[in-house]
């Protein structure tokens, strides 16, 4: 494993990175089915611990991530915390207090 060009690592990270990225825009839509959200949130928790792994393996090996050598370890570290926040299920919880359109529109329209 020691002979894996850095240029397949860093093609690997970037394509794990994309996936994980990708299930993120696309979890509202999941989230109508449990199954399906589960699913989704398993593979990008999953695609994120070994996008972290191959990260911390191209930067080991010498690699560099967008022309730079020190991006892998700290974007390792930030796949590792989102790996962890994509466990977290949230579903029917407001996380952010803030007024919703339609509440507001279904007071407006009960007050009249």
């Amino acid at each position: 494993m020691a002979g894996v060009d850095v240029v397949f690592l860093e093609h690997l990270a970037e394509a794990l990175c994309g996936i994980s990225a990708l299930l993120f825009t696309f979890i509202a839509s999941f989230s109508r089915s449990e199954k399906a959200e589960l699913f989704a949130q398993n593979t990008i928790a999953v695609s994120l611990i070994t996008a972290a792994g191959v990260l911390w393996w191209l930067s080991l090996s010498g690699g560099s991530l967008w022309g730079s050598n020190y991006l892998p370890k700290p974007l390792s570290l930030i796949c590792i915390i989102l790996a962890i926040s994509a466990r977290l299920n949230i579903r029917g919880t407001n996380v952010s207090f803030g007024a919703n359109p339609h509440t507001i529109n279904k007071k407006n329209s009960e007050e009249e």
